[in-house]
C-alpha cells in the first residue's frame, strides 16, 4: 500500500452539484502553454479528444501527452474506464495502473449513448487535431460520430483508429481482443516451446504476462497520429485543408515485429516455430540457469542471465573465459556455422553457468565485454542504479481530496518514464491520471462556455457525471 504524506493543497478543488462550476473555469485557449507546463514540447497546441478504453488507444494518448499534446479523455459517467478498477487498487480504490496510462490527460465525462452527449463530443472535435478511438468499426459511425460526420465542421480532423483487424476486410467486424489479435498475427506460435520431435508448438504457447498487441498497437496509433498531423502542415503548406485517418489493427501491429519470418517462408519455405527461451538461427543467445546465490536456502530454484554472444568476436570471447577452446576455430567462426552446432554449443554454456552464481557469471562477462544480464523482477528494475540515474522510473503525485484544509494528503506512484529522451525536450509526467470528471467544468465551460445552469442540466440528466465523482 502506498504512503501517505502531506502537501500544500492544490489550487483546483473538486466541486460538487450546486457549486458554480464556470466561475473558476480557466481560459483553455491559454491552458496548454501556461497551466500544463509543456509549451515548448513538440506537441504542444496539438489537441487530441481520446475516446477510447482500455489500453490501446489510451496508450496512443498517453504516448502523445508525454510530448505536449493537451489529451482530453471522454469517460462515461458511471465508473468511468474500466482500466480505473482493472487489478490492483490503490487506498482511494483507483488502480495505479490507470494513473499511469491516465497521465497528463483531462477526465470529462460524457455518456456518448445520448443525443445530448454525442453533441458536446461534436462541439468538442470541432476544437481538436485528433481523435483517437478503439470501439468496435460501425460504432461511432452508428453513433454520428465517426470521420465523415465530425469533418462537416472540421474538415482537418485527424481521425486515429485502434481495432483488432482494422476498419475494411472480411473480419473487420469482429471483436479484436489483444490476445487473440497475437494468436492469428503469428506471434504466440513462436512463443512457446518447441515439441522435439516436430518443432511445431510442444504444448500450450507461453504469453507474456502483459497486454502486448494493445501496446503495440498503441504505439503504432501514436506513431500514425504525428505522421498524419506532419502530413496535414504539409497540405496546408499547400492550401489544402483535409484531415486523414490512421487505421491501426493490432493483429497488423504484432505482424510488423515478425521479422523476416513472412520472407523466409516465401523465399525459403521455412515456417519458423517456437524456440524456448532463444531464437531460431542465432547462436548463442538465450537464458541459461546459474547456482543459487551462497546465502540462498537449500531448495533455492537456478537464477537466471541471458547472454547475447551471437557476434563471432564475442562468442570466441565467451568460450575462452569458459576454457572451452574446442569451440573456437574455423568450425564455429560465423554464426552458420554455430547454428549447426547449436545443441553442443549451448550444453556447454549450460554447464558453465549450472556451477557458478549468477552474480559471478555476469561479472565475468561484463569483464570480458560480452552482453549478459539478469531476468530482472520488477523488484529489481525499481532498485537498478541505471532506471534510477536515467529517470526510467518516475514517482508521480497523486493528490487526496481533502477539502476546507490548507493541507492535503496525498502519495506517489511509481510510474516508467517517458521515452524516447529527446535533446532539448523537457517530456515528463506533469500529473498522474485524474480523478473521474476532474475536468469536467474546465473543458465543459472553460472551452465550451457552458453555464452553470447548463451544466447542473446535464448533470442531473446523467449526460455529464458529478465533477471529481
Amino acid at each position: 500500500m502506498a504512503v501517505s504524506v502531506i502537501r500544500p493543497i492544490l489550487p483546483q478543488v473538486p466541486i460538487i452539484l450546486g457549486d458554480n462550476p464556470c466561475e473558476r473555469a480557466t481560459d483553455a485557449s491559454t491552458k496548454t502553454k501556461t497551466k500544463d507546463g509543456c509549451g515548448d514540447l513538440p506537441l504542444s497546441g496539438v489537441r487530441v479528444l481520446e475516446l477510447g478504453q482500455l489500453i490501446a488507444g489510451p496508450f496512443a494518448g498517453q504516448l502523445l501527452g508525454h510530448f505536449g499534446a493537451e489529451v482530453i479523455k471522454i469517460e462515461p459517467p458511471n465508473g468511468g474506464d474500466p482500466l480505473r478498477v482493472w487489478r490492483e487498487l490503490d487506498v482511494d480504490g483507483t488502480s495505479p495502473w490507470f494513473r499511469s496510462i491516465g497521465r497528463n490527460k483531462k477526465s470529462v465525462t460524457i455518456d456518448m449513448r445520448k443525443e445530448d452527449g454525442r453533441a458536446l463530443v461534436r462541439r468538442l472535435a470541432e476544437r481538436s487535431d485528433v481523435v483517437i478511438e478503439n470501439f468496435k468499426p460501425g460504432t461511432l459511425e452508428k453513433w454520428g460520430l465517426g470521420p465523415d460526420a465530425l469533418r462537416e465542421t472540421n474538415p482537418g480532423l485527424i481521425f486515429t483508429r485502434v481495432s483488432g483487424y482494422g476498419q475494411t476486410g472480411p473480419w473487420s467486424s469482429r471483436p479484436g481482443y489483444a490476445s487473440v489479435c497475437e494468436g492469428e498475427a503469428g506471434f504466440r506460435f513462436i512463443n512457446g516451446f518447441p515439441d522435439e520431435k516436430t518443432g511445431e508448438l510442444g504444448g500450450p504457447p507461453v504469453r507474456p504476462n502483459i497486454s502486448l498487441g494493445d501496446s503495440v498497437a498503441g504505439l503504432t496509433a501514436a506513431f500514425g497520429t504525428v505522421l498524419a498531423l506532419l502530413t496535414r502542415r504539409a497540405k496546408r503548406d499547400k492550401g489544402a485543408t483535409e484531415g486523414s485517418t490512421v487505421d491501426v489493427s493490432i493483429m497488423e501491429s504484432m505482424l510488423n515485429l515478425m521479422e523476416g519470418i513472412i520472407p523466409e517462408f516465401d523465399r525459403k519455405g521455412v515456417a519458423r516455430g517456437p524456440s524456448g527461451s532463444s531464437v531460431t538461427g542465432i547462436v548463442p543467445t538465450g537464458a541459461y540457469p546459474c547456482a543459487p546465490a551462497p546465502s540462498a536456502p537449500a531448495d533455492a530454484q537456478p537464477e537466471y542471465v541471458i547472454i547475447g554472444a551471437n557476434a563471432d568476436s564475442m562468442y570466441e570471447r565467451l568460450m575462452r573465459a569458459m576454457d572451452r577452446a574446442d569451440l573456437t576455430g574455423p568450425e564455429f567462426s560465423s554464426n552458420q556455422h554455430r547454428v549447426a552446432q547449436r545443441a553442443e554449443i549451448e550444453a556447454a554454456i549450460e554447464a558453465w553457468t549450472r556451477e557458478r552464481s549468477r552474480d559471478e557469471v555476469l561479472r565475468v562477462l561484463d569483464q570480458i565485454g560480452v552482453p549478459a544480464g539478469r531476468v530482472a523482477s520488477v523488484r529489481d528494475i525499481v532498485a537498478n542504479e541505471q532506471v534510477q540515474e536515467r529517470g526510467a522510473v518516475e514517482d508521480v503525485w497523486v493528490p487526496g481530496q481533502v477539502r476546507n484544509s490548507d493541507q492535503e494528503t496525498g502519495w506517489t506512484v511509481k510510474m516508467p518514464g517517458v521515452a524516447p529522451k529527446l535533446e532539448g525536450v523537457d517530456a515528463r509526467t506533469r500529473w498522474a491520471g485524474p480523478d473521474l470528471g476532474a475536468h469536467n467544468r474546465e473543458i465543459l465551460c472553460g472551452e465550451l462556455g457552458l453555464s452553470a445552469e447548463e451544466l447542473n442540466a446535464l448533470v442531473e440528466r446523467g449526460t455529464v457525471g458529478r465533477v471529481g465523482k
